[in-house]
């Protein structure tokens, strides 16, 4: 559930491209990156918080064109991972996929030409560094599933940052707080208040926005000029193909509830053992936003 596992990120991200499909009717990315880049030069792409690539692997497609993206995380294991999941992808799709001996960066390019990318992975701490981020050539920041773990400081940092240079902004997958599941259960809401509480702690950025999130940034971007706008990419995590993710849903969920309220644990672990025993039949949506703002 931390979103920092490479295992987690692999379990989540075929709901995530499902969901971030939904949204693109409504967010036009060719059109996006076409207003962006640079006559006959690149549309470069500031990653935050990058993983194993999931972010390049579903948003470069959609973008189109030629691309330069700086793929940017914290943790070594997640970035030496990332070379073999792009060229996984890449092989598994029919594109082209060339990673240069160093591991830190390479090129992959669609087999039909509509887009290719070059990109370069570096090592930083968003906690510490956000002002060493590589701006340069850079017109569009992004990131997926990490603004609802930050504070309003850093968010407002961050937004000011993209200001300062240029840059047009896509956060993608934000979780919104709009879950719900089917059949109900009578402990739904308390454990729910619980989770959302918990969203709240501090992820190593100050107080974590959680939920609120996408509206923060909302009027973050909209406070200092950019234009914004917002789809749902909501988890629509039905059928049998879902139970493994929803078995994990389940198991966060529950834990981080526990944490935040044990005088209540006994009734969360009821409620946890209910779903397990359900969890062939369920259905759980779990609500997200897109977030994209130009200047």
């Amino acid at each position: 559930m931390s979103g920092f596992s490479a295992d987690w990120l692999s379990l989540r991200e075929p709901w995530d491209h499902a969901a971030r499909n939904a949204a693109a009717r409504s967010l036009d990315a060719a059109a996006l990156a076409s207003g962006l880049r640079a006559p006959g030069g690149p549309l470069g792409v500031l990653d935050l918080a990058c993983g194993t690539g999931a972010n390049l692997r579903d948003l470069s497609v959609r973008l189109g064109g030629e691309q330069r993206w700086t793929l940017i995380d914290h943790d070594p294991a997640l970035l030496e991972a990332l070379p073999l999941k792009l060229q996984h992808w890449a092989h598994t799709h029919g594109h082209q996929c060339q990673i240069d001996p160093s591991g830190r960066s390479g090129t992959l390019r669609s087999t039909e030409g509509g887009w290719q990318v070059h990109w370069q992975a570096r090592r930083l701490d968003l906690v510490t560094e956000l002002d060493r981020l590589p701006w340069e050539g850079v017109q569009l920041l992004t990131a997926s599933a990490l603004i609802d773990l930050v504070s309003d400081t850093w968010l407002q940092r961050l937004v000011e940052a993209c200001r300062t240079h240029g840059a047009a902004v896509w956060m993608a997958l934000s979780v919104d707080g709009r879950d719900r599941w089917a059949p109900s259960d009578p402990a739904d809401a308390a454990v729910q208040a619980a989770f959302q509480a918990h969203q709240h702690r501090n992820k190593g950025f100050g107080p974590a926005l959680g939920p609120q999130a996408p509206a923060v940034l909302e009027q973050r971007l909209a406070s200092v000029g950019y234009r914004v706008n917002t789809a749902h990419s909501d988890w629509q995590l039905d059928g049998p193909t879902a139970a493994p993710l929803r078995q994990a849903l389940i198991d966060g969920i529950s834990i981080a509830a526990c944490e935040q309220q044990p005088d209540q644990a006994t009734t969360f672990r009821a409620w946890a053992a209910r779903r397990q025993s359900q969890v062939e039949g369920l259905s759980l949506q779990v609500g997200h936003r897109e977030v994209v703002g130009c200047m």
